[in-house]
């Protein structure tokens, strides 16, 4: 993705050809980028060769998921419909993982009739409910349990899963007695001990201290698990000032950690697979002058991309034409719903903006299009994916007479 004759370019296409084909909003990824960070993922910890599942809920497209299952990688689910388009996408079910504290009693005998990789349990009575129904199908199924180590993951609050004023997984008392009562079960096996402290995370300490965490655990409990699931969160760089998670050292912490533990890592990565894939262009309707600063009108809202109103998470604009006259006003990129929250972004020293110009909001690939939504009664925007210098569009642009 770069500039190419002032033009921004995505492999061998032009985003003025995209935006003169199609409506914006519009999102676009490159394929190249997709086989590009799961190569250099895989590269990352090769000296293990891990169990790399896709985390689904940072994208669902049943496209970018038929990709994710070129490129070799499983999935991790959080809901039934997750599930069913991992399996439509061609994703081995021995290559997936259910995650999540609140599976209903439906998504466990789905997930049990196809005999997936694992069930992570977040409790006792998730626990106790996948026995009653292993039990009526006399199967023993194989599931993981989730710790909650207690690890700040110096993230954003809202997407902080490992410390324990959060809802996930259970606390080393309480995962030491359930794990004894599974050992005596006819229907359980205990396969793998997951743990996943959060999202967006930059730095390798906090996966130290979590590694240190699981150490303790597994030596005081003197059991040998099949997988230790060490869940995702790798983050990315999204202000674009180089400070990026250093994998060479997290490999080798976790190396260490195999020294003592014979288990399969399994990763649940979404983000770092997917996040700096995609762009999301959008056109100016209108520039509302003020005396401190510029309001600029976008065709994109809230509703198309959630991430800057949801956690006030801050993503890159720049414009899809490069022109050298810079203006030291500050420019404020909101959207047309009638909240003070549909905005995207506040900055100085952008170059000079004019109405029906194209902007392009950057890295919207993870938690873009499926934390979209039909707010205000507005269409969900195409996606395309582009290879080389072809489009394909992967989902067409929702229609008003189908959401009336």
């Amino acid at each position: 993705m770069k500039y190419i004759n002032n033009i921004f370019t995505i492999e061998n296409c032009s985003i003025n050809k995209v935006v003169e084909k199609f409506e914006t909003p519009i999102f676009c990824y490159s394929q190249k980028k997709i086989k590009e960070n799961i190569s250099n993922f895989k590269k990352n910890f090769k000296s293990f060769s891990p169990i790399i599942c896709f985390s689904t809920k940072s994208n669902s497209n049943l496209e970018i998921l038929k990709e994710i299952k070129r490129n070799g990688l499983g999935a991790d689910v959080v809901s039934k419909g997750e599930l069913m388009i991992a399996l439509k996408a061609g994703i081995s079910s021995k290559k997936i993982v259910f995650s999540g504290v609140g599976k209903t009693r439906s998504e466990l005998i789905y997930a049990i009739e196809k005999n997936i990789l694992l069930i992570n349990c977040e409790s006792k009575s998730e626990i106790l409910e996948i026995e009653r129904i292993a039990k009526l199908k006399k199967k023993k199924v194989d599931i993981g349990i989730r710790l909650n180590p207690n690890t700040d993951a110096k993230t954003l609050k809202q997407i902080s899963t490992g410390k324990k004023e959060n809802k996930f997984g259970i606390n080393e008392k309480t995962f030491i007695e359930v794990s004894r009562y599974i050992k005596e079960s006819k229907f359980l096996n205990l396969k793998c001990l997951s743990v996943h402290i959060g999202s967006q995370i930059l730095d390798h300490k906090p996966y130290q201290k979590m590694i240190n965490v699981l150490d303790k655990l597994i030596k005081k409990m003197d059991f040998s698990f099949e997988y230790i699931d060490l869940g995702g969160g790798m983050g990315i760089d999204y202000k674009k000032d180089n400070k990026k998670f250093d994998f060479k050292k997290y490999n080798q912490i976790i190396k260490k950690f195999l020294v003592n533990h014979k288990s399969k890592i399994i990763f649940e990565p979404g983000r770092s697979i997917i996040g700096n894939t995609a762009i999301l262009v959008s056109k100016i309707l209108y520039i509302k002058e003020n005396s401190k600063k510029d309001f600029i009108i976008l065709d994109a809202a809230m509703n198309d991309f959630m991430r800057p109103a949801l956690y006030g998470a801050k993503h890159k604009i720049i414009p899809l034409k490069k022109i050298n006259k810079i203006t030291n006003k500050t420019y404020d990129f909101v959207g047309p719903i009638c909240e003070t929250t549909d905005k995207f972004l506040s900055t100085t020293k952008f170059q000079k903006l004019n109405e029906k110009d194209y902007i392009i909001i950057c890295d919207v690939g993870a938690y873009g299009t499926s934390l979209s939504s039909n707010y205000n009664i507005r269409p969900k925007p195409a996606e395309i994916l582009i290879k080389g210098s072809r489009i394909n569009v992967i989902k067409k642009r929702q229609k008003l007479k189908d959401l009336i």
